[in-house]
């Protein structure tokens, strides 16, 4: 797509890229967020992910990845530790989009966000117009793509590092702060994946 006007792709529509994120709020694993530009054919159904059942959300999944421009992104835990969660969300966002305008090599005319903040002012690497929708997951069907992206990816991740660390229970919790993790942080204390900043985390490393 080289020699493409900024903002427009090369059939001359205008580019606008969704942007969600998923695991702000788990003890464990990494912050993830996705990018997504809809292609021509638009998967059918596309919502919030946490409305969507596992089924219906794998293969929403395998859809967009298929149809649509898409990039990822991962801020691991000790970076979150490093620069806090909501920077290292913004961060990942930031990142997300960098990706999928490199890989597009046009700079999109607007970037749509889930939630009532941007990057913008906030990352010094942001450097596209950006808008921020509360419930955009459920609006914008570019958004909506993005956080089901974000959501598969985040859970394969989570799924994988249950099989080296398996006492927390992450098949079942993606790293949230249920009964069961809980319960094995105290027993078994943090591993590598927790993020230590977080006051449960960081409770456990004292006991």
């Amino acid at each position: 797509m080289r020699g493409v006007t900024p903002g427009l792709t090369a059939s001359g529509r205008r580019l606008v890229i969704g942007v969600d994120e998923a695991g702000r709020g788990p003890l464990a694993g990494p912050v993830v967020a996705a990018a997504v530009v809809l292609g021509a054919a638009i998967p059918a159904g596309l919502d919030d992910s946490k409305r969507l059942s596992a089924k219906r959300r794998a293969g929403l999944d395998e859809a967009i990845r298929a149809s649509c421009g898409w990039a990822v992104a991962v801020v691991e835990p000790d970076e979150i530790d490093r620069v806090n969660i909501f920077m290292a969300t913004m961060l990942a966002m930031t990142r997300a989009v960098a990706s999928l305008a490199g890989a597009l090599d046009a700079a999109p005319g607007e970037v749509l966000i889930d939630g009532n903040m941007t990057p913008a002012g906030r990352c010094a690497e942001w450097c596209w117009p950006a808008r921020a929708i509360v419930g955009g997951d459920g609006i914008e069907p570019c958004i909506s793509a993005a956080s089901i992206i974000a959501k598969e990816w985040r859970d394969r991740l989570m799924l994988e590092a249950a099989e080296a660390f398996p006492h927390y229970g992450w098949e079942r919790n993606k790293g949230y702060g249920t009964a069961e993790h809980m319960e094995a942080l105290r027993l078994h204390g943090p591993s590598p994946l927790h993020r230590r900043s977080f006051a449960p985390v960081a409770q456990a490393v004292l006991i």
